[in-house]
């Protein structure tokens, strides 16, 4: 076994075994209610287009599982263990498994507010707009399960939340940085030379052992909601350096910065509109050509529902979004410079279906690319997805230009329990 991976299961076994030593000793003699749930999920995609390199597959196929224990004992405290594995019948490198949630909680009462703890493994997110959550940095992404970046590690931490009526405020210590999951030869939506997830560099002298320290205030003053965040650590979005070994093979590795960000993410509610807005300044990190700038970043738009459209239960709702990095063309994002549109159907019926289409426009290139996507309940358990992604006239300058030919159409069907 690779000595990261290696470590990485070291570390995620030891996570899950001091949370249970913690509830135990603390709290073994007394009565513990339990709860299992989870989700089973098979899925296929199938690429239309011959990959834009050698050795890509036009057909996936496999399987999910993620399930879900909760433990509540009679104090004021619970535990929560959530393990996830994937099978992937392509990619090998998107066959794995991880450890998304393993966390105990206690809390209690603190003057007129509450505070709760959390220690173990566990996801937060932050965000509120549709094209990308820009100031989300706590957990790092899961990129082999999808390439819209939702899927996220799970993240070893200390997680305090003291909240009352002035507004929830919470501090997080985080013990160990994940580095983000690629696909490999044989999948899809990669770059021209795979990424090598097993050599990763940082800057900081303590590795991926450094601790890193975040903060954020939220609160809700009646339509208004909004978040003040800032972090301090080891970025989560990798500088992609090439290396050669000895025998003049070529890898691209991956290198995290130290970085420092500010970020707010707002919304307004005001009748039908839904006003949004997510900015960010960070410190620390290299732009595409490899030289540390500091930048500001932003997604704003909104949406607008029309609701019980031709005197039917269904809502149609628009959606509007501008992404915006002040590297413009020296950024490794994606959304320098982008323009979503989206149409959302709701027909509010039993068996909850909803459609989304939405187009990302690049305005400084003539990228497109288009997204529709499908969900319904078939039963109370059982429920589907259909998904289609189309890359449209992907310009050569784009940074996601290997990926030109990799759209796709997936099918989810998910068994909930």
């Amino acid at each position: 076994m690779p000595l990261r991976a290696a470590v990485r299961r070291a570390v995620l076994a030891a996570a899950v075994l001091a949370v249970f030593l913690f509830a135990g000793a603390s709290h073994g003699a007394e009565s513990i209610e339990h709860e299992l749930s989870g989700s089973l999920d098979l899925d296929g995609r199938w690429h239309p287009q011959t990959g834009a390199h050698p050795e890509q597959r036009a057909h996936a196929s496999g399987f999910a599982a993620e399930p879900k224990l909760h433990l509540k004992g009679a104090g004021e405290w619970s535990l929560t263990v959530a393990p996830f594995v994937r099978y992937d019948g392509a990619d090998s490198r998107r066959t794995h498994a991880d450890l998304r949630e393993a966390y105990f909680l206690t809390y209690g009462a603190i003057g007129e507010g509450e505070w709760e703890l959390r220690l173990g493994v566990d996801r937060v997110f932050w965000g509120v707009t549709e094209s990308q959550h820009l100031v989300d940095i706590i957990n790092q992404t899961d990129l082999v399960e999808h390439p819209n970046k939702e899927s996220k590690l799970g993240q070893p931490m200390a997680h305090l939340t003291w909240s009352a009526e002035w507004g929830i405020l919470e501090f997080f210590a985080l013990t160990y940085h994940r580095a983000r999951t690629y696909p490999g030869r044989h999948g899809r939506l990669r770059s021209a030379i795979p990424i090598d997830e097993e050599h990763v560099s940082y800057e900081s002298a303590a590795g991926e052992w450094r601790v890193d320290l975040a903060a954020r205030y939220s609160h809700s003053l009646g339509p208004f909601d909004f978040g003040l965040s800032v972090f301090d650590g080891t970025s989560r979005d990798p500088f992609i350096t090439p290396h050669v070994d000895e025998r003049g093979m070529v890898s691209l590795r991956q290198h995290y910065e130290k970085i420092r960000q500010f970020s707010v993410d707002a919304q307004l509610t005001i009748e039908s509109w839904l006003l949004k807005l997510e900015a960010l300044h960070r410190e620390g990190a290299r732009n595409l050509l490899g030289m540390e700038e500091d930048y500001a970043a932003f997604v704003m738009g909104g949406e607008y529902t029309f609701n019980s459209i031709l005197g039917s239960a269904a809502d149609l709702g628009l959606l509007a979004e501008w992404n915006y990095d002040e590297r413009r063309e020296r950024s490794n994002s994606e959304f320098q410079n982008d323009l979503f549109y989206a149409v959302r159907l709701a027909l509010n019926d039993t068996q909850s279906t909803e459609v989304i289409a939405g187009v990302l426009a690049d305005a400084d290139h003539t990228t497109r690319t288009l997204s529709i996507e499908l969900k319904r309940r078939l039963s109370d358990q059982w429920s589907v997805k259909l998904e289609a992604i189309v890359l449209m006239d992907v310009d050569e300058e784009d940074i996601i230009y290997d990926t030109r030919r990799d759209s796709f159409v997936a099918l989810n069907v998910t068994y909930n329990f």
